[in-house]
């Protein structure tokens, strides 16, 4: 797709997202240091910091191209559709049953170890 400035900007959700994130990355992190020896490193929660803006622009940048991930939402609600669109494909009518082999053409072989074994001997 092509860049459109009128495109909305979901900046509550990508602001969500991150902070989702970063809690997550902090905790990860604190009970890392905190469960071994090694000391504090400032630094890795200054660069969690740092990626906020990073994250935010480069998700508004995709959303002005038209990139626009599926909510939960979205995904459940399609989950619920999808048993309704595909009950009457299935010819059995359950889902996960086996499916019968076609019946045997020419074109198909049932392989070496199939073929019967002729009792005449061979011609040389």
């Amino acid at each position: 797709m092509a860049w459109d400035s009128s495109r909305s900007i979901p900046w509550r959700r990508l602001v969500r997202e991150w902070l989702i994130y970063v809690v997550i990355a902090g905790a990860a992190m604190t009970i890392y240091f905190a469960t071994t020896d090694k000391g504090l490193s400032l630094g890795l929660y200054a660069g969690l910091l740092a990626s906020g803006p990073m994250y935010v622009g480069f998700g508004a940048l995709l959303a002005k191209f038209g990139y626009q991930r599926k909510t939960f939402k979205d995904l459940r609600a399609e989950r619920a559709n999808a048993p309704a669109m595909s009950s009457g494909a299935t010819a059995s009518g359950s889902p996960g049953s086996v499916r019968n082999r076609p019946a045997p053409t020419k074109r198909t072989s049932t392989g070496p170890s199939q073929h019967r074994k002729s009792t005449k001997p061979k011609r040389r």
